[in-house]
């Protein structure tokens, strides 16, 4: 990556850096980061049990609830910029809390966060700014869900309003999938999130990611991506947090992309703006693209998971100076990306019963690793007292590689996890099968 017409000089102090989250996502940020020479520590709060395999990185134990011993620490720590990985403590205005505390933050404020902390208020934003999407109807009783959904002519994706982890889009076959699906949210499935349910038409057509960070007013794309969101191969079985992505998107051309940019994107940032809402961090189009063209299926106002993973090794050392620079508004428009000209692309490993209920504490075994290209970024591990590396989560690992193909990544990446074992491992073999020639020859 190179950023035009700037120097490290025109840049405040990107020493110490803080990102707050426990991921796979937090550590590829911290990877992809820690890179730049004039970058001296990463801190991780919590991190996890990788975060500190990671070259100038240091897990800190802090409750960031917290909030006057988290500034506390961050004083102490001199901590120069602060990237809030997840949407929950976005949501709960974090980021807002740190600016007033005259911090650098990436991460937009609560209001921003609404994108995705309320999928109604999200469709109705989109509404407003003529954003092509689904047709959608906002519920909040069991009563007025069964009434929508049998006078539809088709059976309606069914989503839990607020923060669900991933897991809270249900897209049935049938009516009846449907009014269970409603049943199970109004009857509590998802806690506070799913007091309003939004029910859409179904579309049809791959699924796209694109991110833009913005500045506020000005953005910068990084390179497209892809992601499996369901739990079987064929793209079959439950929602999840996400089973893999690869990067970029041969689907999506530079011609197509500048339609995504002038009917969505632009759009996007000027309606914030029109809302008064100071957007500075990341924000993820969860696109559709149909046979009129893209739709919005659902934004998010932090890096996606496992895209994130995938991205992460395209960017090179200057990629932090774009993360300061829109914490402070300072995009000046005329950046470019120019990422690495290889291929990413990423497999997860999870628990047996992800999503739903799984063991954790199991030991994980990791056998001789073809590191040339790849990394393995944790995503659910702990210790044990003895430093013995152990599950702790539902997605467990994220097996990342990089080639000039995505035959050959893929490849790699399934190479590597045959040398990772612990009990109930479990991760699709299909993980990027829409652009990997040798799977559609022997499937």
């Amino acid at each position: 990556m190179s950023i035009n017409s700037t120097s490290s000089k025109r840049f405040n102090r990107v020493e110490n850096i803080l990102i707050i989250g426990n991921g796979g996502r937090e550590n590829s940020l911290a990877w992809a980061i820690q890179k730049n020479e004039l970058v001296k520590k990463v801190f991780l709060i919590p991190g996890n049990a990788g975060s500190e395999r990671i070259n100038k990185c240091e897990r800190i134990k802090i409750d960031i609830n917290n909030k006057n011993k988290l500034v506390e620490k961050l004083e102490f720590l001199n901590v120069d910029l602060v990237v809030i990985g997840p949407e929950i403590p976005l949501a709960n205005g974090l980021a807002d809390y740190l600016r007033k505390k005259d911090f650098k933050v990436f991460g937009p404020g609560k209001d921003g966060a609404k994108l995705e902390y309320s999928k109604s208020w999200a469709k109705e934003f989109m509404q407003k700014a003529n954003i092509p999407t689904a047709n959608f109807w906002k519920v909040n009783s069991l009563e007025e869900a069964k009434k929508i959904i049998h006078s539809s002519s088709m059976p309606l994706v069914v989503k839990v309003d607020g923060l669900a982890s991933g897991k809270g889009v249900f897209i049935p076959d049938s009516k009846d999938e449907c009014l269970k699906a409603a049943e199970s949210i109004f009857n509590g499935k998802f806690g506070k999130s799913g007091n309003l349910v939004v029910l859409e038409e179904k579309i049809y057509g791959p699924e796209v990611s694109v991110f833009a960070l913005c500045d506020g007013k000005k953005y910068i794309l990084l390179p497209t991506a892809q992601d499996h969101k369901r739990l079987k191969e064929k793209d079959k079985g439950p929602n999840t947090g996400g089973m893999g992505a690869y990067s970029p998107a041969p689907l999506i051309t530079k011609e197509y992309l500048n339609r995504i940019v002038q009917e969505i994107v632009e759009p996007t940032i000027n309606q914030l703006n029109s809302q008064n809402i100071d957007y500075k961090g990341v924000i993820y189009f969860g696109l559709m693209i149909t046979n009129s063209g893209p739709k919005v299926i659902e934004y998010n106002c932090r890096f996606g998971d496992p895209e994130c993973q995938t991205i992460m090794p395209l960017m090179d050392q200057n990629f932090v100076f774009l993360l300061e620079k829109c914490s402070m508004g300072n995009l000046t428009g005329d950046e470019k990306i120019d990422t690495s000209d290889k291929l990413s692309g990423c497999v997860i490993a999870t628990s047996k019963g992800y999503p739903y209920e799984y063991k954790t504490g199991l030991p994980i075994k990791i056998g001789n690793i073809d590191s040339n290209d790849c990394q393995i970024f944790d995503s659910g591990t702990s210790l044990s007292e003895n430093g013995e590396l152990l599950t702790d989560g539902g997605r467990v690992l994220s097996i990342v590689c990089q080639d000039d193909d995505f035959d050959k990544v893929f490849d790699k990446a399934y190479k590597n996890l045959k040398e990772i074992n612990f009990n109930g491992i479990y991760f699709r073999n299909d993980i990027g099968h829409q652009v990997r020639k040798n799977f559609s020859k022997n499937n």
